[in-house]
This record gives C-alpha cells, structure tokens and sequence, in this order.
C-alpha cells in the first residue's frame, strides 16, 4: 500500500453513507476504586466515583463510521424503557440520527453495566431481552430499512449481529436481497445463531471463536492451514465474496481471491471490548471504498489493535489509524 492511495481512500470515506441493521445497546459504566473486602461475602467493594453512558452494540459502529468521517444510518429495536430514553439521548448527542429506531412497548433495551477499578474489569450485569423480535416489529423494522434502501444512496450496509433478537432469519434474508437489487455490499459480523444464515454476503467477518463455534470445525490448537481451507469451503457454501477473521494475538485472515494472513502488530492491550464493531467498520468502508483484500484486512486489524489500547467501549481514531497504516 503506497502512503498516497491510502490518504486517497482515507479521504473517501467522507463521502460514503453506511446502513447499520443490528443490535443496538447501552454501554453503562461504573468507575471506581477497591480498598477494602466486604464483611458480608469474599468480594471486593469498588467505591464509586463516576458513572458513564455510552452507545453500544450495532451504536458502536456507527459511532466509528463517524469517526472514519462517513456517514452512519442506525437501524435497530429498543425497548419503552429509561435505558431507551437513555439510548435516544445519547443518540442526540452523538448527532445520530433515529430515523431507523423502532421503540418496542414489550422489548428491554439492551444494558450492559460494567464496574471497573483501575482500568481493571470486576463485574458485568446485562439487562435485555435476547428472543427474537416478534413477527409485527419485524414488519416494521423491514418497511424503514426498505424505506431508507430506496430513499438514500447507501453505499455499504453492515449487519451487526448480538444474538439479541433484531437480526431474525427474516431481516437477514430480506436485507441481503434488498442489497442485491441495488448493488450494494453488505458486510456481515456475526454470531453462531445465524451462522448459516447469510447467503451472498459480500464480506463476513467473525473472530476466531465465533467461526470455530459457528461452522462446528474440530480445533485442537492454532493451524493456519487448516483454518484457511475452512473458510475457503464456508466462503464457497455460502457465496460469500470475503471471509475476514479476526484472530487476536495471531493477527487476521482474509479469504477473498486468495487467502492472506497479517500478523498482529505488538499493542498494550487494556481492553478488548468494542474491537469488532471497529473491525467492521474499518472493513465495511475500506470494501466501499474499492480498497484491496490486503489492505482491508491490514487496515482493519491495525484498527483493532489501535482500540484495543484503551478502556471500554471506544470509537476508532481516524487519524491516528491513518498514520500507522501510512508507517
């Protein structure tokens, strides 16, 4: 990658817009000290000092869609609840607009509450309701990503899968299709429930985990041979252009026209929450942005590491991530 196509593609992604489908979350945070044991149970009691929201989720990457200088339209369902209004709130703040939010009277919104001591995580506590979104949501939520299909010129759409209910069978299907007619890519970062799923995607991007769980393969250590020739025949089963998989402390793997692995660049890692939803983002543009099989997955494991070095959920760093890729 020369310096000048790389400031060169940087520079595009001003002009792109993302549609976002997926689930969409509150991040609360508690940040605190511990200097003592309980008295009432072998636990440590984390006094607190701060309290935080943050967008999370599907949220999250439209957040680094606008880190990246591009523009993100959010689609997803929350609940009629004060973490609901919290969420909207938050939306404002971000200058996210809601015009794909759909408020659902019988759903939870999405909460995870993380108690952190420094810069250690203690607990987590998740609120939601992770059944999928009933058959009358879904034929709403449907009509407003048809509605901003047809209406908006979207030159990439992400499909950003929690396993909490928004990303039915249905929405997948009918999104992939609705793509289709128009010409426009979608990039898929998945979980195992809907592994199958997502016929004629152009890119797919789980971690090492989630394609190891998602596809049932046999894995008795780390075997980048063997992991290459399995995302070769899933990519092939399921028509799927780009097979991008993120693999932590060995790197990325990118199976397109050809299978490319990249290292993982030498990082102090404080938190690893949020990684994905950067990876995805950096991956989706750099895909609409015409970018190459090596340079999205050099970019975007680059972007993943570089978040990595912070505490909690954050949004990517555009220029930051433009002078390591231009290093």
């Amino acid at each position: 990658m020369s310096k000048s196509s790389i400031e060169k593609a940087f520079e595009s992604f001003n002009n792109k817009t993302c549609l976002i489908v997926g689930d969409s979350m509150v991040d609360a945070y508690l940040w605190g000290n511990v200097s003592r044991i309980s008295p009432e149970a072998p636990v440590p009691v984390v006094s607190i000092s701060k309290r935080e929201n943050r967008l999370g989720g599907a949220a999250n990457v439209a957040l680094n869609i606008i880190a990246l200088g591009a523009t993100p339209i959010l689609c997803g369902v929350i609940g009629n609840d004060t973490k609901g209004d919290t969420f909207k709130q938050l939306l404002k703040e971000s200058a996210l607009s809601d015009e794909g939010i759909i408020t659902d009277n019988k759903r939870k919104t999405t909460s995870k509450t993380r108690v952190i001591s420094a810069a250690h995580h203690m607990l987590r506590v998740d609120e939601e309701t992770t059944e999928n979104i009933s058959l009358v949501t879904e034929d709403i939520l449907l009509t407003r990503i048809k509605k901003l299909i047809d209406e908006k010129k979207i030159d990439v759409i992400i499909l950003e899968d929690y396993n909490k209910g928004v990303l039915t069978e249905k929405v997948i299907l009918s999104t992939i299709k609705l793509a289709k007619e128009k010409n426009i890519p979608v990039s898929v970062d998945p979980k195992k429930s809907n592994f199958f799923v997502y016929q004629d995607a152009t890119l797919f991007k789980p971690n090492l985990k989630e394609f190891i769980e998602g596809t049932k393969m046999e894995w008795s250590g780390f075997n980048l041979e063997t992991l290459q020739k399995q995302a070769k025949k899933f990519k092939e089963e399921l028509n799927i252009n780009k097979v991008l998989i993120t693999l932590s402390e060995k790197g990325a793997l990118i199976c397109g026209e050809k299978e490319i692995h990249v290292p993982a660049e030498v990082r102090n890692i404080a938190d690893v929450s949020g990684a994905g939803d950067t990876v995805i983002a950096v991956a989706s543009l750099a895909l609409a942005a015409g970018m190459s099989d090596e340079e999205i997955v050099r970019i975007s494991n680059l972007a993943g590491g570089l978040v990595c070095e912070k505490v909690g959920v954050v949004p990517i760093d555009k220029q930051q991530l433009l002078a390591e890729a231009c290093k």
